[in-house]
């Protein structure tokens, strides 16, 4: 039975109008899932009876099941989802004073397998569909303590632009005033760079934000760090990420996890600093989120201070990511991966 979140506004509208009904009765149902959190069409209490009828025969209004949740002192909390067919997601929702950001997976499991990553470590398994994606901001506006939310970011397990169709699907109906109505500038999709990806997205019309996952600023370190550099080398990368915001008049992110001893020094920043010069950009340092089982060393607060200050004398826009639900392993795939 297909899923109704699969189907655009315009789909249901299409499909109610073949069924001579009204089409704002598919308006009035984006705003009991999207925004009223309904989990049943049986309570869809102002659409027909024998319309509810219907759509209980010909769909289904999957939930996502929680297999586990932490809470983090800071107020971060990270769900364990679990799919239809058995597989296990990540979702998180960390508030900030008046800001809600919803961190979602795109994927389950990670083809890409970045070194310091634990995304990637029990291997790919396949694309999330759109209604599977939606089905994780669901679950957060439902359950988690703020019950709101004001921005997100398609930045947890998978590569969101190796899923690109249903990625953008999906962003489509977040956007819409009908279900979520969470802006295009506030949706961020994090890529480690599939360079096609990235081209398509420069020539959507949407205003979401773009951040790169950098973390090298040469080729030989890169490819240790993200074997994805050795099909999109990062010369090629820094290309198309100018080419893109030419043509979309927008400032790229380009996320940088500082590890010790190996990206973190400040040759590494001149080297930073001369390959984004003179690009609309910003640089985004994160210090790196210790995980078990991977021999990764994150740098002191000294060193990632030296670092920012660096790039910041040499004309980069730069800032540091603070850190949060730290307590609760909330980097991406690590509950996961423990589950697992």
């Amino acid at each position: 039975m297909p899923e109704i979140t699969e189907l655009s506004l315009e789909e249901l509208k299409k499909y109610f109008r073949d069924l001579r009904e009204p089409e704002f009765h598919a308006v009035q149902l984006f705003n009991w899932i999207y925004k009223k959190g309904a989990t049943e069409f049986s309570s869809m209490s102002n659409l027909p009876k024998g319309l509810r009828k219907n759509l209980e025969e010909k769909f289904s209004l999957h939930n996502l099941e929680l297999i586990k949740s932490l809470r983090s002192i800071d107020g971060t909390e990270k769900f364990l989802l679990r799919l239809k067919d058995g597989g296990a997601i990540e979702a998180v929702s960390i508030p900030f004073d008046e800001r809600v950001t919803a961190c979602i997976s795109s994927q389950l499991g990670c083809r890409f397998t970045c070194s310091f990553c634990a995304s990637g470590q029990s291997g790919f398994k396949r694309n999330l569909t759109t209604a599977e994606m939606l089905g994780e901001l669901r679950y957060i506006k439902n359950n988690s303590l703020r019950r709101e939310l004001t921005h997100l970011v398609f930045m947890g397990t998978g590569e969101p632009l190796d899923n690109y169709d249903n990625l953008i699907k999906a962003i489509r109906v977040i956007n819409s005033p009908e279900a979520f109505n969470i802006g295009a500038r506030r949706i961020t999709i994090s890529t480690a760079g599939v360079i096609p990806g990235i081209k398509k997205l420069s020539a959507e019309g949407l205003q979401v934000e773009l951040s790169v996952s950098l973390h090298a600023a040469d080729e030989a370190t890169r490819s240790k760090l993200m074997p994805i550099n050795k099909k999109y080398p990062l010369k090629e990368l820094i290309n198309a990420c100018a080419e893109y915001i030419d043509k979309t008049n927008r400032q790229v992110t380009f996320e940088y996890i500082l590890i010790k001893g190996v990206n973190s020094d400040l040759q590494k920043a001149l080297k930073l600093s001369k390959i984004l010069a003179g690009l609309n950009c910003k640089v985004n340092l994160i210090p790196f989120n210790p995980i078990e089982g991977l021999q990764v060393e994150t740098v002191n607060k000294l060193e990632a201070i030296l670092f920012r200050d660096y790039l910041a004398k040499h004309g980069i826009n730069v800032t540091m990511r603070r850190e949060r639900g730290r307590d609760i392993n909330a980097a991406c795939g690590q509950l996961r991966l423990r589950y697992a």
